[in-house]
């Protein structure tokens, strides 16, 4: 499968994702915050509400496992070399000698869920850790590790340590498996004279195609302003012709605003979902497009919002509101629970969580049919027979891991629209 994404919303045909295992229970309320978690969740409810994203998805879409994949790459010798010694290098272990003769299956088991500190000398039996290689608790969102930015895959860097290794999995499984051909570019890494400011992160969260020439990412605790400039530096060496970035500033705090895509998502080919205060709301945070053409920013210059910076370029989006419109106070619970988050698997269709239902309401009203997930699934009902709708998905315990549908899903190739 070639990668390419040239949109948010043409009809997926490849997604990687990552049930959530044993690695989000090896967690424990002294540790959560590190994980980047304000709670820690239960598993076996959070598995069955997963198995509904993933089921629809497996109905519209070709679909990768992260474990699958990786399991494929460290058959081969040179590949699991690598990846052990970047591993050890990136997270200042000593020596991984240990992992070196075990098995692929097994080793992308340990990659993923952990190993285990062996109390094996004094330095380790006082060590507070359970763990040598700690587990990858936000896996599962596997939306920010890399990102398809046309015909390329973006490797994230990550804002946090804790979860360097994701992108670290992702690059290797995109440079060496057999399924995919793309060529990546990893904002951790210099390429083609293109320096990497220590500064610079990039979360897939925060990179939304908006069209092959527009891109609108966000910059706030988990994308920096320094790495949106290794995009421009990029778009600058690889493209002569007119290409546009929106960048939304986000705020700190709370946490639910992490990144753009807990306030921003593109539905259809004219429709957005906002979280309006953050959006529209008078405040100190900036929409700023930056227009490039020739190798050279032509233009920077601000616009009031995301939607009004689009209107300009061509792209005129009719707002929905995250929780509706009648109640702040609903606005604020239903974006805490990624009310806005929302994926398109199509034009006009999309999944996200039933527990918003002032925002399932709001997309009704604007004529999304309501189809739940388990009667996809089941055959009972088809996207395919709708012009547009809205797939709802059990999110209880999933959604206070901190993200939805859009965070949980890393499309790898997209239809192309006809605008």
């Amino acid at each position: 499968m070639k990668t390419a994404v040239h949109s948010e919303i043409g009809k997926l045909e490849g997604v990687i994702i990552h049930p959530p295992g044993s690695e989000v229970e090896n967690m424990t309320p002294e540790n959560a915050e590190r994980a980047l978690y304000s709670d820690i969740l239960n598993l076996s409810i959070a598995s069955k509400e997963y198995a509904q994203l993933a089921g629809v998805l497996r109905k519209v879409s070709s679909v990768f496992e992260v474990k699958s994949l990786l399991k494929d790459v460290l058959q081969d010798e040179k590949v699991k070399g690598y990846l052990l010694n970047e591993v050890c290098l990136t997270e200042h272990i000593g020596s991984c000698n240990q992992l070196a003769d075990i098995k692929a299956d097994v080793l992308a088991n340990l990659l993923i869920e952990g190993v285990v500190l062996e109390k094996t000398n004094l330095t380790n039996y006082l060590s507070n850790e359970r763990f040598l290689i700690r587990p990858l608790h936000n896996l599962f969102f596997t939306r920010d590790s890399a990102m398809g930015m046309n015909d390329h895959m973006l490797i994230g860097k990550m804002a946090n340590p804790v979860r360097e290794r994701e992108s670290l999995i992702m690059e290797t499984i995109f440079n060496h498996h057999p399924n995919f051909e793309t060529q990546t570019l990893n904002a951790g890494k210099p390429s083609d004279g293109i320096l990497v400011n220590r500064k610079s992160t990039i979360e897939g969260g925060d990179v939304q195609i908006a069209r092959d020439d527009i891109f609108v990412i966000g910059t706030g605790v988990r994308t920096s302003t320094q790495g949106i400039d290794f995009i421009i530096e990029n778009i600058k060496q690889l493209k002569k012709e007119k290409h546009h970035i929106i960048i939304q500033e986000l705020p700190e705090s709370p946490e639910s605003f992490i990144h753009l895509d807990m306030v921003f998502t593109f539905l259809n080919t004219n429709e957005c979902m906002v979280y309006p205060p953050v959006v529209f709301g008078m405040s100190r945070f900036r929409t700023i497009h930056l227009e490039i053409e020739n190798g050279k920013v032509t233009k920077i210059e601000e616009f009031p919002n995301i939607p009004a910076a689009l209107k300009k370029l061509g792209m005129d989006l009719k707002p929905i509101s995250c929780g509706g419109n009648s109640d702040p106070w609903i606005q604020e619970r239903e974006q805490w629970h990624s009310g806005a988050n929302f994926f398109a698997f199509a034009p006009g269709k999309v999944i996200g969580y039933q527990r918003n239902v002032h925002t399932i309401e709001e997309l009704n009203k604007s004529g999304y049919e309501v189809l739940a997930a388990t009667d996809v699934i089941s055959g009972k009902v088809s996207p395919d027979d709708y012009k547009k709708c809205v797939v709802t998905i059990a999110g209880s315990e999933l959604a206070r891991g901190g993200g939805g549908a859009r965070c949980m899903t890393q499309p790898i190739r997209r239809a192309q629209i006809n605008w």
